[in-house]
């Protein structure tokens, strides 16, 4: 059990830390920390999915450990790995002194002081105060072989290592997984999770995060350059732009000392919005002026 007691305290926490979570994430948050439950969050890229693990570690005073998921990704990257280098040593040294049996020396280099810990067993073998909080970031990029390794971790809060034994937690860590939906992640781990969908904020939300990241930009600018990433998320892009994106325009525009949304400073700065060729070419020009004249 944590010490947020309610899902309003949870929004404010969040708020406290520059996040500003709607009442269906805070409820999902607050759930998910009373039933001692992973959660997992979906949404498109850019949409905060990241950033909620960050602010909630930080209400939480706790450790954030962050495995960043990619194809190929196994347990020597994910749990643990043996300090090869440092086991071949203590081999030699023990030829040198003799009078080590082939089973000893094996037992002697597959122990504990020669354990690599990768950030899955981090979150579970955790001496702190606090128990962690273990973010799994963008689980879709790994293979479904090491998404069903996940199951023991997610059902039982342990690792297995065959030299060693079972690893268990002895206060579970706050889990976070993370997805851009780039492919589906199986039922199977879903049902050990509880569930959000993080959508693309409305425009008074993300009007309310602009002003609370940037609190000296211009309300005027904020607010049209706000309804116009919105409308621009209506196009048929290639990557709609997320919130980050939103920031690192707004911030442009505030460097180059604008106080005014106009066409040419949207040509100029596109490249912080959008991350695609294709798409800034679609913008610029004609289809942005009209876009601005809309907003």
């Amino acid at each position: 059990m944590h010490s947020l007691s309610s899902i309003e305290e949870v929004q404010q926490a969040l708020l406290s830390q520059d996040y500003i979570a709607g009442r269906g994430l805070a409820t999902s948050l607050f759930l998910a920390l009373q039933m001692e439950r992973p959660i997992f969050l979906e949404g498109e890229a850019g949409v905060g999915k990241t950033a909620v693990a960050e602010a909630l570690a930080r209400v939480l005073g706790t450790r954030l450990i962050r495995l960043q998921c990619y194809e190929g990704l196994d347990n020597s990257t994910a749990v643990y790995d043996w300090n090869y280098a440092r086991q071949m040593l203590e081999i030699r040294l023990m030829e040198a002194a003799g009078a080590v049996t082939r089973a000893e020396s094996t037992r002697e280099i597959f122990s504990k002081e020669f354990l690599i810990r990768r950030p899955l067993l981090q979150a579970i073998d955790y001496d702190g105060a606090q128990p962690p909080l273990l973010l799994i970031d963008e689980l879709d990029r790994a293979d479904e072989e090491f998404e069903a390794y996940l199951l023991e971790l997610l059902s039982e809060f342990q690792v297995t290592i065959p030299e060693l034994g079972t690893f268990r937690a002895d206060s579970k860590p706050v889990i976070v997984i993370t997805s851009n939906r780039t492919r589906e992640v199986h039922d199977a781990l879903k049902r050990r999770c509880l569930y959000f969908w993080i959508d693309f904020p409305s425009l008074a939300k993300e009007l309310a995060i602009v002003r609370r990241r940037l609190p000296h930009i211009r309300l005027e600018l904020a607010e049209k350059m706000v309804a116009f990433v919105s409308e621009l998320r209506k196009l048929d892009l290639y990557k709609r732009p997320g919130v980050a994106e939103t920031l690192d325009w707004c911030r442009s525009l505030v460097v180059l000392s604008q106080t005014r949304l106009e066409g040419d400073a949207i040509d100029e700065t596109l490249g912080a919005l959008l991350k695609y060729r294709e798409d800034v070419v679609a913008v610029r020009g004609d289809t942005a002026r009209r876009m601005l004249a809309q907003v």
